[in-house]
């Protein structure tokens, strides 16, 4: 008897079985075609959780025909990442391709991860890294410019309906025993993530003999896991809602969608970080302050942890949504990156250029500027080409 949790016994073994992620696993795309090539790479897979990301480690491997080392960031030390790299070189003297799979990667240090960027860059090791977090913040520069980072969407209701129905099959289990209301409930209150949507069929398959009803289905769940899949209320469209409401002054409304997001288990330094971003965005100079207040509630969440920085989150997302707004510093950032990419090659005016040496100075180098505060020499400081350009009009 096959003891496993139904969500191992159920992971799909093959390319061809796994559901979703259409974007990277079908023809002409990566992972496709990294398995049709027989040629691992280094990639960090992101990716909320139970939407594949350990699967298609597994998958990779198996088919390019390489071995699978997995190791976890919440137990694992630098120890375990050299043991590892022992055994990979190893197999490079023979031939042979290690693959070595790094959960929650994003729990590693930077020194942890320093310690294994060498094996990455010399190709001891392929690295496949899987996190739920943004890999820009939580994984260091070098690791993430020797892989490719991959999105991994939620499953949607129609792929968890499809995991179910396999499911249904292993456990022989037929219409009658689990009708089609069901069904459609455990793809409901999954929020995407088919390891729940599992475990919640294994349990309510274990709480009767009879018939698994709804209200078996809601037994086994507890408690309903606000959606995040395409199907109804996703992240994307809550932290979107979010975002808006606070741009559009309803305060209300703001932390309606910051209670909803917590409530679905959002990490709280995702949404600290949204709100930095808005600081600038949508408030910049009309208060400036409001800076500073968005950034020392990421620093208090990253210290304070939930539940307690809860206050900080609604304090924070209260006072921005009641801040007046300006969109000067974002306007002029894009009127800036603009000209900067049609006047890339704009000399830079001669009274501004450095001026180290006597030859520089006969060239006129800083001609015709003064060291004082204040300055303003009479050509002004743009190229000609930008002279009359102006990112703070009115």
């Amino acid at each position: 008897m096959d003891t496993r949790p139904l969500a191992e016994r159920m992971r799909p073994e093959k390319l061809a079985d796994v559901l979703g992620q259409e974007h990277l696993v079908t023809a002409g795309n990566i992972i496709h075609e990294i398995i049709a090539r027989k040629q691992p790479t280094s990639l960090i897979l992101w990716g909320p959780p139970g939407s594949g990301k350990t699967t298609l480690a597994r998958i990779i491997a198996r088919e390019t025909e390489s071995e699978f080392i997995e190791l976890s960031a919440v137990t694992a030390g630098k120890a375990d990442v050299m043991k590892t790299v022992e055994r990979a070189e190893q197999n490079r003297r023979l031939g042979l391709t290690t693959i070595l799979f790094v959960d929650e990667i994003h729990r590693f240090n930077k020194a942890q991860q320093d310690a294994f960027l060498p094996y990455v860059e010399d190709g001891t090791i392929i690295l496949i890294g899987a996190t739920t977090e943004n890999p820009s913040f939580e994984v260091i520069t070098p690791l993430l410019s020797r892989s490719r980072v991959l999105v991994l969407e939620p499953l949607d209701i129609s792929a968890i309906t499809t995991v179910v129905k396999r499911a249904a099959k292993l456990l022989k289990l037929n219409a009658k025993r689990l009708p089609a209301a069901s069904v459609k409930l455990l793809a409901t209150l999954s929020g995407g993530d088919a390891r729940i949507a599992l475990g919640n069929l294994e349990l309510a398959a274990q709480l009767t003999d009879g018939a698994i009803t709804p209200e078996v289905v809601k037994t086994a769940a507890q408690k309903r896991v606000p959606g995040y899949d395409k199907a109804g209320e996703q992240h994307y469209n809550i932290i979107s809602a979010f975002i808006k409401s606070m741009r559009g002054s309803e305060p209300t409304a703001a932390l309606y969608y910051l209670a909803r997001m917590l409530q679905a288990g959002e990490d709280p330094k995702f949404i600290a970080r949204r709100m930095v971003v808005f600081a600038s965005e949508d408030i910049g100079l009309a208060a400036p302050a409001a800076l500073n207040l968005a950034v020392s509630t990421f620093l208090a969440v990253e210290r304070v942890g939930l539940p307690e920085c809860e206050y900080n989150l609604y304090h924070c997302a209260a006072v921005l949504a009641k801040s007046a707004k300006s969109r000067t510093v974002a306007n002029a950032m894009q009127m800036a990156k603009s000209a900067a990419r049609e006047h890339a090659d704009a000399p830079i005016p001669l009274q501004l250029r450095n001026a180290p040496t006597k030859l520089m100075k006969d060239l006129g180098y800083g001609k015709g500027y003064a060291w004082q505060a204040g300055f303003k020499p009479k050509q002004g400081f743009l190229p000609d080409e930008l002279k009359d350009i102006d990112f703070f009009k009115d």
